[in-house]
């Protein structure tokens, strides 16, 4: 089996492929502080409860993928597959990794590797043009041309960040359950508040959407919205620009680029 790890700055994300069948998933915090063996007992604890895997850390993994967003927490699971993983493959997706995705930036080392794997997910599933619309601690959109080209994107502050926001810099506003309100127009401040972080990132997602969209091709019709991240179900209801929803398009992405890194025997 292959392990895939996603890991992002609020959480990570774990998933078990059989083959290209994802069979079992876990989402964690994502905590810098911990080192390589708090990792490994985790990781442990973990997949010790599926049944397809051995009592013993490693037993039943074939290949490793990861992709992190948070350097130090890449470093320990360097460590990790090295101690405890020795023998599996393992591939850890940064510079001069084969991703199969030509990146169009100014910069391509700026690019996320999350994002570029996104990509590479969204072009192999659904075909380009494509826009992928990540929610995560931000709120990322990543165009990809017909060509799989990854041609550039938006970044726009999260979900749980702008509540959070509200919450310490409005003086008679406090964090609130991020839950549908009974109608648009709110009854209470908390409902006004579920309100705007609802609507208000509906209409954002299809407004960015559509002006990219345009961009990105002469019909615009043409471009396919992919959505993916922890928060994406509070929004796919709202939105009148998504047309897919793969909430484990980084997991699968990591499965590809694992494939094109690692020859099969």
């Amino acid at each position: 089996m292959l392990l895939t790890i996603d890991v992002g700055n609020t959480h990570t994300v774990l998933g078990l492929f059989d083959g290209e069948d994802i069979v079992e998933h876990w989402r964690i915090s994502t905590d810098a502080r911990r080192t390589a063996d708090e990792l490994a007992v985790l990781l442990h604890g973990l997949m010790g409860m599926h049944p397809l895997l051995g009592d013993e850390l490693g037993d039943g993994i074939e290949g490793i993928a990861i992709c992190s967003t948070v350097p130090s927490v890449l470093h320990e699971l360097r460590e990790v597959t090295r101690r405890y993983y020795g023998d599996v493959p393992a591939v850890l997706v940064e510079p001069g990794v084969k991703t199969g995705v030509p990146i169009l930036m100014d910069n391509p080392k700026e690019v996320g590797a999350d994002r570029i794997i996104n990509a590479l997910a969204a072009v192999e599933l659904f075909g380009g043009p494509a826009v992928v619309v990540d929610f995560g601690t931000a709120t990322t959109f990543d165009a990809v041309s017909a060509r799989g080209e990854y041609v550039g994107g938006v970044i726009a502050p999260g979900i749980e960040i702008s509540v959070e926001a509200l919450g310490v810099k409005g003086a008679q506003l406090r964090k609130i359950e991020l839950a549908r309100p009974r109608s648009v127009i709110g009854k209470n401040t908390v409902e006004a508040m579920q309100s705007g972080i609802l609507y208000g990132f509906a209409g954002q997602v299809d407004g960015v959407v559509q002006r990219m969209a345009r961009e990105l091709s002469d019909d615009p019709d043409e471009v396919t919205v992919i959505a993916t991240g922890g928060l994406a179900p509070m929004v796919l209801g709202e939105s009148s620009v998504i047309d897919e929803h793969e909430p484990w398009l980084t997991l699968i992405g990591l499965r590809l680029v694992y494939e094109r890194n690692v020859a099969r025997p």
